[in-house]
């Protein structure tokens, strides 16, 4: 079926231009030569297939139709090999009619993406990470990387012939190689845009209609599925065409289009497991293998070599993404094939960080360059402490980058991501570029020395984990882990059905928090027993039962130190409680919301392990939590879960960059805290996912916020920053000073 789909787009973009040298031929002959009740319009399309594959001195022998006998000899084994076609019904075959009778000569490489992910399977797309790139974001990747420094040299040869040689002899060297290069977009657009630019150089030159010395072949690819590597070179033969069109003539452009050649330079296979080298080797000159056709060979290995050796390589793409949780067997060993020889902590990687090592290894010793699409979770959190130092050893370093935005595509099944882009380089630059979106979403340039991991400006610093904190503010503790089979912890139903006075309730019952509790209000309760009150609590039968269940629960369990938590069955794992106070943070939440949820409570909250917690900490701890410079850098440093954000006291906050704190700003600090607990209070009984709803979120708690913001970024840069790319280059800059001072 897939096969049959290639073929037929081939038929009516060669039909609506002069390659079939009859207007609508294609369209035309199964209009009057099949049925009107479709009975036989399978019959017809095979017998032109058939056509198409034989030359035209065997089609007696043959046996082609008569009517066969107009459509050319195409060969590329596009037409071989089985000429099955589906059965049509009535409506099929008018629908098929319909789709003909549409112009296809500009036909737009997004289409070979949609028919792509339209036909794949969706758990299939899904296992594979197959999210194809649109026009649009695949000059997001190509101009950056080399296509903007070649039209940068265009302008300024100005009219100088001897400079415009030069770029078109540098032009024909230049190798695009597409790793992951699903149906050749990249390719495609990168082709495309290269002939425009040496077509302008030809009319600089006075030499108009001059073939191309761009060779189709310096544009490489590898794909796992055989059928997207059939569609990335039919794509990339249609793409010659329509230039060759556009910037020779129709007349020069048919001369040389039919027969297709048999050469084989889009490879099918594994790329985390083939050898790049032997697909796009940097010198030009590789072992060349026969095939005996286009479209059926599936080799480990390109079959032509380059007509211009030499130059540089840009690789490029958009690899499946893949986080490690949802990566099969195969594709772990995968990644190990990549990393085994680096690291052992691979198998916390995403799918996608296996391209980003492989194009920096085959880098290291060439003149490449490469980009890649990407979530952004290789930007955040764990993985780049255990990925960049790699990926920078090899003497790359990123030249531009995308901060997250929108993946959207022409495609039915659009990708529902926020992506970023980054291309390196092993070439040292002077100025690199930060391409961010403003609160209009409108993309701008930023210009700066460095660009680090999290794609700030700055040097490669890298966040590291820290067992404590290393900016002088209070320890944060886990919340209270329960390992009790859910019978320390009780609803309202499972209070009152422990049938307890109100004074045993008031002196072993707690309200308990876990992140739902905190953010939504959940009602939820705790069994709370000190040591010393332990025997009063066993004579209460309702405690007694509940600390019996704890105690089965734990002899039951396979872990060995739960086991022998049973000797204190009427406790939580790791008991902590505050004398005072706690401030309370979840350790997953909504990235939706413009602040972190935290709140400020007092001795009888029992904080759940779902949650963070400083126990007796001042106050104006909780605003540097509920500040914005806290959420930027949450955001960044530790692990996004999808838009949200999974807190981490040990990337998060033991790193939080902050300046000394004198007792004023403490006082301060403390005061902007009241200031926000107090309007929340004025909404009682509004949850915190009520008032921090964006979009209903009460002005005086905004204002609130907004004046906890001001105080604190005063003791910053003396303002406000301006917005939290500022903040994000602050939060660095502090970071590399504190930590180098350790």
């Amino acid at each position: 079926m897939n096969h049959f789909l290639a073929r037929l787009i081939f038929c009516f973009f060669a039909e609506d231009t002069d390659i079939f040298k009859d207007d609508n031929l294609f369209t035309d002959t199964i209009q009057k030569i099949s049925d009107p009740d479709a009975s036989n319009t399978h019959e017809v399309i095979s017998e032109i297939f058939r056509a198409m594959d034989t030359k035209l001195e065997n089609r007696e022998k043959e046996n082609i139709k008569v009517w066969g006998k107009k459509f050319p000899y195409v060969n590329g084994e596009l037409f071989s090999g089985s000429t099955e076609v589906p059965k049509f019904t009535k409506i099929a075959r008018s629908y098929l009619l319909h789709v003909g009778s549409l112009d296809w000569k500009q036909i737009n490489p997004d289409i070979f993406g949609s028919m792509i992910q339209a036909v794949a399977d969706e758990d299939e797309r899904g296992s594979l990470g197959m999210h194809y790139t649109s026009v649009p974001n695949i000059r997001k990747v190509l101009n950056p990387l080399f296509l903007d420094d070649l039209r940068e040299q265009l302008e300024k040869a100005g009219d100088n012939k001897r400079k415009l040689l030069n770029l078109r002899n540098r032009m024909a060297r230049i190798r695009v190689f597409d790793p992951a290069c699903g149906s050749g977009n990249f390719l495609v657009i990168a082709y495309k845009d290269m002939r425009k630019i040496e077509n302008d150089i030809n009319i600089k030159r006075g030499e108009t209609n001059k073939a191309s010395e761009i060779p189709l072949t310096n544009f490489r690819g590898i794909e796992l599925k055989g059928f997207s590597a059939e569609v990335a070179r039919l794509a990339l033969i249609i793409a010659e065409y329509q230039c060759d069109v556009l910037y020779r003539g129709q007349r020069l452009a048919l001369a040389e289009f039919l027969p297709l050649d048999a050469e084989n330079w889009i490879v099918k296979g594994n790329a985390l497991t083939l050898n790049w080298f032997t697909v796009c080797p940097p010198e030009g000159i590789g072992v060349k293998l026969q095939g005996d056709d286009l479209f059926s060979t599936p080799l480990e290995q390109a079959q032509i070599d380059f007509d211009n050796a030499g130059g540089e390589t840009y690789i490029c793409g958009n690899p499946p993404y893949l986080g490690s949780t949802w990566q099969s067997k195969e594709q772990k060993g995968d990644l190990e094939s990549v990393f085994k020889n680096f690291t052992k902590t691979f198998k916390i990687l995403d799918y996608v960080s296996g391209w980003f090592m492989k194009a920096a290894l085959y880098s290291k010793n060439t003149n490449t360059a490469f980009a890649f699409v990407s979530t952004d979770s290789i930007c955040q959190g764990q993985q780049v402490p255990f990925l960049w130092p790699l990926i920078l050893k090899t003497g790359n370093k990123i030249n531009f980058a995308y901060n997250s935005f929108k993946w959207q595509n022409l495609a039915s099944h659009n990708a529902g991501v926020m992506v970023i882009i980054v291309g390196l380089s092993n070439k040292p630059n002077s100025q690199c570029v930060l391409f961010q979106s403003d609160e209009n979403e409108e993309t701008f340039q930023k210009y700066v020395p460095e660009i680090n991991p999290y794609l700030v400006a700055g040097p490669s610093v890298i966040v590291e984990k820290a067992m404590k904190p290393i900016n002088g503010l209070s320890k944060m503790d886990f919340g209270n882990k329960a390992d009790d089979g859910g019978h320390l912890t009780l609803t309202s139903t499972e209070l009152d059905n422990l049938s307890l006075t109100e004074k045993e309730k008031t002196k072993f019952i707690k309200r308990f928090f876990g992140s739902k509790e905190l953010i939504r209000g959940e009602t939820r309760y705790c069994i709370w027993i000190d040591n010393k009150d332990l025997v009063e609590a066993e004579k209460i039968q309702g405690l007694s039962n509940q600390i019996e269940k704890v105690r089965k629960a734990r002899l039951s369990s396979k872990d060995k130190y739960a086991q022998s938590l049973a000797v204190r069955s009427h406790q939580f794992k790791t008991p902590r409680a505050a004398k005072k106070s706690v401030i309370v943070t979840p350790r997953v939440s909504s990235g939706d919301r413009p602040f972190l949820p935290v709140d400020y409570m007092n001795n009888k909250a029992i904080i759940g392990d779902r949650n963070f917690a400083l126990y007796d900490s001042s106050l104006w701890h909780m605003a540097l939590i509920a500040s914005r410079l806290h959420w930027v850098w949450i955001g960044k440093v530790c692990v996004r879960l999808g838009t949200g954000f999974s807190y981490s006291n040990t990337l998060g906050w033991n790193t939080f960059p902050i300046p000394m704190l004198t007792k004023k700003n403490k006082e301060d600090l403390t005061a902007t805290a009241e200031e926000i607990l107090i309007a929340r209070e004025r909404h009682f009984p509004a949850t915190i996912a009520e008032l921090y709803n964006p979009e209903k979120m009460p002005k005086d708690l905004r204002l609130a916020h907004e004046r906890n913001d001001e105080v604190l970024e005063r003791i910053y840069i003396g303002r406000k920053f301006k917005n939290d790319t500022e903040r994000l280059e602050k939060l660095f800059e502090l970071y590399t000073k504190m930590t180098s001072k350790k």
